[in-house]
């Protein structure tokens, strides 16, 4: 694994699991809902939500799903506030790791991301103690577009994309923060929507680790990803 290819693996394992698959409907469903209170329920005026909406229905999210989470965002009933909160650090290995959360409790998200870390030998630091070991850029995943890799390589590259690549019978695009939305807008007119999209935290240096110490680490997201306010998880990890 290596890069951003090792978060989507990730991502995917979990994703074969109906428990995990209902997680992920679970964070998409927040997503969903803190789009639609800061900006409201339309789409079209709201790139936020537009791209939560397509990130559901990538991940063939049930409608009624969707249907709740913007209802209960709008109910004058929901008086809970989301912040983003973004943790950083190193686990075993010495491998950095950044943490993303959507939490409504910051006290009881900051214990179980510290506890996590405690448990398997990690330590968490300032925001900002590992960041500067990634890039922040746009992301595209599909498993799969109609002409294949080259049509889409092709549409990327055109659109001003920074790189396209296939693996693992997947295609992959990488863009700047600003050109993200534009371009991830015109890949889902033309090839739907994607299983994930994004920005993320794309490593410029990796860390290598031997079999064991990846399996911790491994154990370690595997806590962190089955945590309700944690949306994402991303690491240097070769």
């Amino acid at each position: 694994m290596s890069g951003h290819s090792q978060f989507h693996n990730i991502m995917f394992r979990k994703g074969a699991q109906d428990a995990k698959r209902a997680r992920m409907f679970a964070k998409i469903s927040r997503e969903i809902t803190v789009a639609v209170k800061l900006s409201g329920n339309d789409a079209n005026s709201n790139p936020r939500l537009r791209a939560a909406l397509s990130l559901a229905r990538g991940n063939n999210m049930p409608k009624d799903n969707i249907e709740r989470a913007i209802a209960k965002a709008t109910s004058s009933d929901n008086n809970a506030n989301y912040d983003e909160v973004r943790y950083e650090g190193y686990g075993p290995g010495g491998v950095a790791i950044i943490v993303e959360t959507l939490t409504d409790n910051r006290n009881r998200t900051a214990s179980d991301v510290r506890s996590a870390f405690s448990k398997f030998n990690g330590s968490l630091g300032e925001t900002g103690s590992v960041s500067f070991l990634f890039n922040r850029v746009g992301h595209l995943l599909y498993k799969a577009v109609q002409g294949g890799f080259e049509k889409a390589f092709e549409f990327a590259i055109n659109l001003g994309a920074e790189n396209a690549e296939e693996f693992e019978d997947c295609i992959e695009i990488t863009t700047s923060v600003e050109s993200f939305a534009s371009i991830r807008d015109h890949f889902v007119k033309e090839f739907g929507d994607p299983v994930d999209s994004g920005l993320i935290w794309l490593p410029t240096t990796y860390t290598s680790c031997a079999d064991d110490t990846k399996n911790t680490l491994m154990k370690l997201f595997d806590i962190l990803e089955d945590n309700d306010d944690v949306q994402k998880v991303f690491s240097n990890m070769e």
